[in-house]
């Protein structure tokens, strides 16, 4: 499917203000606590726009938390920018408005209602509200099974249905980032390499950049462009993805494989 069928790309949104040569995220000595208990210690990275980044690490490294400190669902300290405007100071809500959208670890799906009212839901913050039923068609052209689904209370749909169903509200609405939190997580490698196929055509086709946490560390770095490998909230080592493939040393040291 194109994204030249139909309406405007996902991404497009709100891209006229952006300044030429911005890079669409960036983030400057951020550092994160929960209560008094500091996580992030003085991160420092960039997203370019349509590009695809993974956060690697340990459990407890600070990847879901820099996820929540983008969005400012934790207190945090220093600079985070999107295409030059500055976010850190501002709601979580706010944010939502300005093109970043997260899908969190559990999927976060409204279990009560059907697949179809949780994608409704998903561009009730956007103006164009006449636009929503061309955007639902388009994410049921990605996510066929959804179409299957539509009149199906979320809490039904299995685990891969309902991973599915988190996405496409997430792109409902037509987001510059989509911060993705363990997509993977208690799926059947079959539904994961369908969904991580899906992801890349999204980024491909509707120039949605992507910020990954991901435990499979192989699987993170075949869909990523970038990484950033992260050791008790702080980024370690950064890099193109294919370095990260082709160092067994540090594949071995920080990735377990």
């Amino acid at each position: 499917m194109s994204a030249a069928q139909g309406a405007r790309p996902l991404g497009e949104a709100s891209r006229s203000d952006a300044r030429e040569g911005t890079s669409l995220l960036e983030v400057r000595k951020l550092d994160a606590w929960y209560g008094p208990t500091q996580v992030l210690h003085g991160l420092d990275f960039s997203l370019e726009p349509g590009s695809i980044a993974t956060l690697l690490g340990a459990n407890g490294a600070g990847k879901t938390t820099t996820l929540r400190a983008l969005t400012s669902m934790v207190k945090t300290r220093g600079e985070v920018s999107i295409e030059g405007k500055r976010i850190e100071t501002r709601a979580t809500e706010d944010i939502v408005r300005m093109g970043v959208a997260h899908v969190p670890d559990g999927r976060g799906t409204f279990l009560d209602l059907t697949a179809e009212e949780n994608l409704r839901l998903g561009g009730y913050v956007r103006g164009d509200r006449r636009a929503l039923a061309g955007d639902i068609e388009r994410m049921y052209g990605y996510f066929p099974r959804l179409k299957e689904r539509r009149r199906q209370q979320a809490g039904t749909l299995s685990g891969g249905e309902q991973q599915m169903l988190a996405i496409a509200r997430a792109l409902m609405l037509r987001p510059r980032l989509l911060l993705l939190d363990e997509p993977s997580f208690g799926l059947a490698p079959m539904l994961v390499a369908a969904i991580f196929d899906i992801l890349r055509a999204i980024n491909r086709e509707e120039k949605v950049a992507i910020l990954l946490v991901e435990q499979n560390a192989a699987l993170a770095l075949e869909l990523a462009d970038q990484v950033f490998l992260l050791e008790t909230g702080r980024i370690v080592i950064s890099g193109a993805s294919e370095m990260m493939r082709d160092d067994a040393a540090i594949r071995r040291a920080y990735l377990g494989y």
